[in-house]
């Protein structure tokens, strides 16, 4: 590892802990389903993204950093279809996404 990645794995895992929070905060913060989807896949992803770069940069060797990132691949690729699922079961068992107004216009 060289000097370079050592002074800036810190701050990768400090900034993806940071976006995990970030997304705790919108799941349990916002008003309906969708929003906590929304809160959940992009906060999260990204922090998860930031740790796995952070990881990766502390990594002994290059195949360890490259698997780090294939977990972080995998959890894209597996949570966006989760939330697309998700919204779209919560979507047809009638719920509907909130507005300014309150109700939802198609």
């Amino acid at each position: 590892m060289t000097k370079g990645l050592a002074l800036i794995a810190p701050w990768l895992i400090a900034a993806g802990v940071l976006f995990f929070m970030a997304g705790a905060l919108g799941l349990r913060r916002f008003p309906d389903v969708y929003a906590r989807l929304h809160a959940l896949t992009k906060a999260d992803n990204l922090g998860l993204g930031l740790l796995c770069l952070g990881l990766a940069c502390q990594a002994a060797s290059v195949s360890a950093a490259l698997k780090i990132m294939l977990v972080w691949g995998l959890v894209l690729v597996a949570s966006s279809i989760g939330a697309t699922l998700m919204a779209s079961t919560a979507l047809a068992r009638g719920l509907r996404p909130r507005t300014r107004r309150g109700s939802w216009d198609p």
